[in-house]
Parts: C-alpha cells; structure tokens; sequence
C-alpha cells in the first residue's frame, strides 16, 4: 500500500486506538541532545586509540 503523506503520531493514535480519553496526553518531546564527545568528532575507536598511546608512553617512562 502506498502512502500519500506520512502520519503525524497522533494521527497514528487515532487509526489504532481511536479518540482518546482525558487520562491519555500526546507531548511533543525534545530532541535528544547529542554527547559532549559527539561534539568533538572524534569516534569511539579513535578514542580508544589515543587512550592505547597515553598507556604505552607511560610505560615507556615508567621503564626508563
């Protein structure tokens, strides 16, 4: 089946559960904030990298 134009939750709601009652309120929520990291640009990978890096150079200094 094709659809014209994607629904909106609410009417979504109403199709399966039809009118809704005072105890049930559709909220509109934020969207999520994104991760300090994520802000950085950097990967879960590359972090794990430079972490790998700091601990061999501090062996290095440790056996000097």
């Amino acid at each position: 089946m094709r659809r014209l134009r994607p629904l909106s939750e609410q009417e979504c709601y109403l199709r399966c559960y039809g009118d809704h009652d005072q105890m049930v309120r559709l909220v509109q929520l934020e969207p999520k904030r994104t991760s300090i990291r994520s802000g950085l640009g950097i990967t879960g990978e590359e972090l794990r990298r430079l972490f790998e890096l700091r601990l061999d150079a501090r062996e290095t200094e440790v056996a000097a």
